[in-house]
């Protein structure tokens, strides 16, 4: 094989990790602005809880806030957890790739057969931590929605408590409810 045929072999072979690189930043960059959410959430509901949790201002709404603020506080921790663990395996999968193009040189300006497997490991090494963090994003999804769904039943339930009478009794619902109940 002439020089530049070669070249060009290996130029495009590293071009491929290069592709699931711009991939692992892709989903870096996602996570991070999902966490950086949670996070200013989370501030923004426990700086309403201390607000709303003065003795003086102790009713009945007042204790059924607090618990769905408290409930709301638990879900996003835990969703915060599963994105900085998204965010770690995110950053294993874009050293794995970034290793496999720096392997693909190695072995083409070697030239041993001996190490063709190490491009390879490396590669599929990548690709198991995108796909993990991946599935760990489902998970964080399926958390949010939940999250999600909470808060709108607790305010569909107070809207019903503080809406005068008549207006309550004749509302239709105009959608769906797609949510299991436990």
């Amino acid at each position: 094989m002439n020089p530049l045929s070669s070249a060009i072999t290996v130029l495009t072979a590293m071009i491929t990790p290069a592709v699931l690189i711009s991939a692992c930043g892709s989903m870096i960059l996602s996570t991070s602005s999902r966490l950086g959410r949670v996070v200013d959430r989370v501030r923004a509901l426990s700086e309403k809880l201390e607000e709303i949790s003065r003795p003086d201002q102790q009713t009945a709404l007042t204790r059924d806030r607090q618990k769905a603020i408290f409930q709301q506080l638990d879900k996003l921790t835990s969703r915060a957890r599963l994105l900085q663990r998204c965010m770690v395996t995110f950053y294993l999968s874009l050293g794995a790739f970034v290793a496999t193009t720096v392997a693909i040189g190695i072995v083409a300006l070697l030239g041993s057969p001996g190490y063709t497997l190490a491009p390879v490991i490396c590669g599929l090494i990548g690709a198991i931590f995108l796909f993990y963090g991946s599935v760990l994003l489902i998970f964080e999804a399926r958390l949010a929605l939940s999250t999600i769904h909470a808060e709108m039943d607790f305010v569909w339930s107070v809207s019903k408590k503080v809406a005068p009478a008549e207006i309550v009794k004749g509302h239709k619902t105009h959608f769906v409810h797609f949510r299991r109940h436990n």
